[in-house]
């Protein structure tokens, strides 16, 4: 299957020096929701600026839809929806002038039902007729992802798109995108919002200091790099960890009645089965016990401070 984004060696350099990006390869295929997490500075914009044409290349190669973005800027342009992190609406044109006008400057012919279709998937269709100015904060930030599909985009960059937006409108939105991957979209997508990436990716990709360094099916990587903590509630309290247990990766809460036990994921269940059976040996007594798994913002936190 052709990637609909292939990046292969790509630089940036600024000419302060300063080296944005470091030889990065990367390759989003057709249909996929791809979520590109990094800390402020990482390089996420970079990235996504260099493939949408907006910022220049030092090196390497970049095609999107199969185009390349330099030698056939103008049909890889035309397969690419953006919506940037900076809420920049036209303030004093109505909603349905503003992403029927973002159609015709790609050269796409009037398409009424286009825009209405996309304007009710939005829940913008109420609010056609409004000038933008008079529309909050999350109804604008709408506008714009309207606008980014006004030209039936194979490919939709969101950069923080959910940015000062409410719980509710966030979850309107995660279900637009579902309903564009399900249409065939291909969904890149950088995030704040940690549970954004694990609610709705496929695949997760990490960026720090300008290099890639990580891509991986999300479910994999929780799987492979997360942790399981098993919490014990103790009948009597501990004032501290038996000798016994000091060899195991045990832990005291802070009031005595909990024993946590942290291991891989990945990891067979033997140490548990032998942590119950030298607590049962001690007769130390629990009446509950509880396991989590470790989110992927915990991961996420791990990766970019390792």
């Amino acid at each position: 299957m052709q990637p609909d984004i292939s990046v292969k060696h790509l630089n940036k350099t600024y000419e302060d020096g300063f080296q944005a990006l470091k030889d990065i390869n990367l390759e989003i295929y057709p249909g996929e929701i791809f979520a590109l997490l990094g800390p402020n500075g990482a390089g996420k914009t970079t990235l996504i600026s260099i493939i949408c044409g907006i910022v220049n290349k030092s090196n390497g190669d970049v095609k999107a839809a199969g185009y390349d973005i330099i030698k056939d800027y103008r049909k890889a342009r035309e397969s690419i929806g953006l919506v940037p992190q900076e809420l920049n609406t036209d303030s004093f044109e109505t909603v349905w002038n503003a992403v029927s006008f973002s159609r015709g400057l790609f050269g796409k012919p009037a398409n009424p039902d286009h825009i209405e279709t996309v304007l009710k998937d939005l829940s913008l269709w109420d609010k056609r007729n409004n000038r933008i100015m008079s529309l909050s904060g999350g109804m604008k930030r709408r506008v714009m992802i309207a606008k980014a599909l006004s030209h039936e985009p194979r490919i939709l960059f969101l950069d923080e798109p959910t940015a000062g937006v409410d719980v509710e409108l966030r979850r309107d939105m995660w279900e637009m995108v579902r309903k564009l991957r399900k249409n065939g979209t291909t969904v890149i997508l950088t995030t704040h919002y940690i549970e954004e990436a694990e609610e709705m990716a496929d695949r997760i990709g990490v960026i720090r200091n300008g290099e890639i360094i990580l891509v991986e099916d999300k479910a994999r990587l929780m799987s492979k790099l997360g942790k399981k903590e098993l919490r014990l509630h103790l009948q009597h309290k501990l004032d501290k960890v038996p000798g016994e247990l000091t060899l195991e990766p045990v832990e005291l809460s802070d009031d005595g009645y909990e024993l946590i036990y942290t291991f891989d994921s990945q990891q067979q269940q033997a140490g548990v089965a032998r942590l119950l059976r030298t607590l049962s040996d001690l007769g130390i007594d629990y009446r509950d016990l509880q396991t989590r798994e470790s989110s992927l913002e915990e991961i996420f936190v791990g990766l970019v401070h390792e």
